[in-house]
Parts: structure tokens; sequence; C-alpha cells
């Protein structure tokens, strides 16, 4: 492969990574939602750590943003820590997935990844 191509991919992909990094908070969602339907219908290690870890990184740009219901409020303000408290517990639940599927443990990596439901349930109630 020439050099002017390996230039260009490696521009597309930093591209790319940019527009992953700066997507506002409905974009990260729908990452997490897409990923989370891999996650727990696939058989293969390899797609489930990818998908989770595509989840915690959209999970982490969420954490940076400000959830519709709450823009009037202040960045310290209890609401926004609540939500913040929220993104950390889902990425808490992505991390201990990820550990285990970096085990090689497929089954018990999706049975933490069912609880996922459960903290999103919680948290749309109170942001969405």
């Amino acid at each position: 492969m020439s050099n002017k191509l390996k230039a260009l991919m490696a521009l597309a992909l930093l591209g790319a990574s940019s527009l992953a990094v700066a997507a506002d908070l409905g974009d990260d969602m729908d990452t997490i939602a897409g990923n989370y339907k891999t996650v727990l219908s696939t058989n293969s290690t390899d797609t489930l750590k990818q998908s989770l870890q595509n989840m915690r990184a959209a999970a982490l740009d969420a954490k940076q943003a400000t959830p519709p219901k709450l823009e009037n409020k202040a960045a310290g303000s209890p609401e926004i820590k609540d939500f913040q408290h929220g993104m950390d517990q889902l990425i808490g639940q992505i991390d201990q997935s990820l550990a285990l599927a970096n085990q090689g443990k497929l089954a018990e990596a999706k049975k933490i990844a069912q609880g996922f439901k459960q903290t999103r349930d919680v948290n749309h109630k109170k942001f969405r």
C-alpha cells in the first residue's frame, strides 16, 4: 500500500473518531442502544467486546452532555450530578461486562449486560 493511501486512510479514521467524540446526546444514546442490541444477540466474544467498547465511549461522551430536560439547570446542580451518576452506573456495568468478556466468559458478560436495561429505564424516567 502506498504511503499516500496510508496517510489518507489515517486522516479518514482520525476524522471519523473526532466526529464520534463530538456526538450530541441523542447520537450517543443511539450508539448505546444499537450496540446494546448487538451485545445481547451476539455469540462472538470479539463482537461483544467491540460493542461494549463502543457503548462505553458513547456513555463517556454522553456524561459530558446535558439532557434537554435539564438544560435550565446549572452545571453543578443536584439534577446534573444525578444524571452523571446514572451514566457512571452504566459505565461501571459496561466495565464489569467487558472484564468478563475479556476473560472469555461470554454468557456471564451478557448476563451483566441484561442489567443495563434497568439502569436505562430508571434514568430515562428521570431525564428523558
